[in-house]
């Protein structure tokens, strides 16, 4: 029981460091490698007709952006 302890507080402190840091920088979570956007891709759907759910959050991605803009 008490390695279990031990083992819990060392991943809730690495958790709230990790926080932290992203409250600090103000920066969004990305991989090592930096993600798709550094092959130059800019949606992980690449598709020439996305499907139906797809094709909704691309609506209200725009949405929100023209509501951002304003």
């Amino acid at each position: 029981m008490f390695t279990f302890i031990i083992a819990f507080a060392v991943f809730l402190l690495v958790v709230i460091a990790m926080s932290v840091g992203y409250w600090v920088q103000q920066k969004t979570i990305a991989g090592s490698c930096g993600g798709l956007g550094t092959l130059g891709i800019e949606k992980a759907c690449d598709c020439d007709n996305p499907c139906e759910k797809r094709q909704e959050r691309m609506k209200k991605e725009e949405k929100w952006k023209e509501n951002q803009i304003l």
